[in-house]
């Protein structure tokens, strides 16, 4: 017997990983979201024009959720990979992204920020092209996974440029809820 572990011992320690990081992601993600009270019951965001493609409200929380699953399997699969080369690497950029993802709601939603949040995001664009590429060369299936996140983060940058082009004056629409008015 030359094996250190059986195919179905590699799965069920995949499978532990996956249990920790896809209730971790889609946690932290929804905190956000509620932390910047994004979506249309956002006073601010329901005042400003939108542009014509902007889906219902309903969508971005089934989008964002199968998302975050999606990158949670991903990073599952790359912390699974243990001795693969450029994975210490990958998983550093994989959180780095991730923390500007959690970061965009709040800039966006609560700062009213618009100008500010496209940069985050387009910045977000290539970190996740970043670390797609190097998810791939950990495990092929992880940096496949992270593909539909990076073209929702296409659709998400033109939906912020296009708000900040039919709102020159958004920051100002309503007062910030980071802003303390006495």
């Amino acid at each position: 017997m030359n094996e250190i572990a059986s195919p179905g011992q590699l799965r069920l320690a995949y499978l532990r990983w996956a249990l920790f990081t896809i209730p971790i992601l889609v946690f932290l993600g929804f905190l956000s979201g509620r932390f910047a009270n994004s979506g249309y019951e956002n006073r601010w965001f329901a005042a400003l024009e939108k542009p014509a493609l902007m889906p219902p409200g309903w969508l971005f929380g089934v989008a964002w959720t199968i998302l975050y699953i999606l990158m949670a399997l991903a990073f599952a699969m790359v912390l699974h990979a243990r001795g693969a080369r450029g994975r210490g690497f990958a998983i550093t950029l994989f959180l780095g992204q991730f923390l500007l993802n959690l970061l965009w709601s709040p800039l966006f939603f609560r700062a009213h920020q618009v100008g500010t949040a496209l940069m985050l995001i387009l910045v977000l664009i290539v970190m996740v092209a970043m670390t797609a590429v190097l998810f791939w060369r950990v495990r092929k299936g992880a940096g496949l996974l992270l593909l539909p996140y990076l073209a929702w983060l296409a659709f998400a940058s033109y939906l912020n440029y296009e708000i900040g082009r039919l709102n020159p004056d958004a920051a100002t629409l309503v007062a910030p809820a980071l802003r303390t008015q006495i």
